[in-house]
């Protein structure tokens, strides 16, 4: 679909104003210093002071804003141009001085000329790209030699799923593009929103593949059979701040984390 971009802008952008007022994103106490982070990206990050950091599909920016707090200067990217309006108002209050700039990433290179210790994605980012291959080049573009990616996201196996976990409706595999129009948000189920979207599934051997053909290395991987989000129907907090599917409990892994260093 050629006008993926225009249709999924649209979608962000209908989502920022019932995102803001939610309690998933809970802006109220993120002002007042609530961070964002959890506990998997806190432990892959470290010490993050002074280094330069990109991140790429920020939408409205906590988790870039978050970042500075912890001393990173960082730059936060979406193809939203509300989100980053949203963005650029939230570092305000919180007076840090995170940069925001709205590109798809594909593009990004021809807007932001800047190299970067931390490329960071997490959560719901690469299923809205049709190429990884085109996104490793961008990750390897923008990294100094030596440079780290942080990546955490939602494992493809819970993308074969119906939205109520009870068949398997789409491929594992990057077979085809997955057309659909939802009504609500995962942040607010009973938003008066109905949107298409256009996503893709993307297998872990096209992850490592891409990243590997630009001489990004795999440092290490882990998967979780937990989530730190209760963005997805019927889930259920089985500790504090973990959630899991009830029908699967802790057979299936929900999220996968992994570092890539740039050769």
């Amino acid at each position: 679909m050629e006008n993926y971009l225009d249709i999924n802008r649209k979608l962000w952008n209908a989502k920022v104003d019932s995102h803001l007022k939610s309690d998933f994103y809970f802006v109220d106490e993120f002002v007042k210093g609530r961070t964002s982070l959890n506990s998997i990206e806190l432990e892959l990050l470290g010490d993050i002071k002074d280094k330069n950091i990109l991140h790429l599909q920020c939408h409205f920016g906590q988790d870039s804003i978050s970042l500075s707090r912890l001393g990173a200067k960082v730059t936060g990217i979406d193809l939203s141009d509300k989100s980053i309006e949203a963005a650029k108002k939230l570092a305000q209050q919180c007076e840090t001085d995170t940069q925001f700039l709205v590109s798809d990433v594909y593009d990004l290179p021809n807007v932001l000329h800047q190299k970067f210790d931390i490329v960071y994605a997490t959560y719901g980012t690469i299923g809205w790209l049709p190429d990884l291959q085109k996104w490793a080049e961008v990750i390897a573009h923008f990294l100094k030699p030596g440079g780290k990616l942080i990546f955490v996201e939602f494992h493809p196996v819970v993308w074969m799923y119906d939205d109520d976990f009870t068949f398997v409706k789409h491929s594992y595999f990057n077979n085809e593009q997955i057309i659909e129009t939802n009504q609500g948000t995962y942040a607010d189920p009973r938003a008066d929103l109905m949107n298409e979207e256009v996503s893709w599934n993307h297998s872990l051997s096209e992850v490592f593949t891409s990243l590997s053909s630009e001489d990004l290395l795999l440092q290490s991987f882990q998967e979780y059979n937990w989530s730190p989000y209760p963005c997805f129907r019927h889930i259920e907090e089985v500790e504090k701040g973990k959630y899991q599917i009830p029908q699967f409990e802790n057979r299936i892994p929900l999220v996968y984390s992994l570092v890539a260093e740039k050769k």
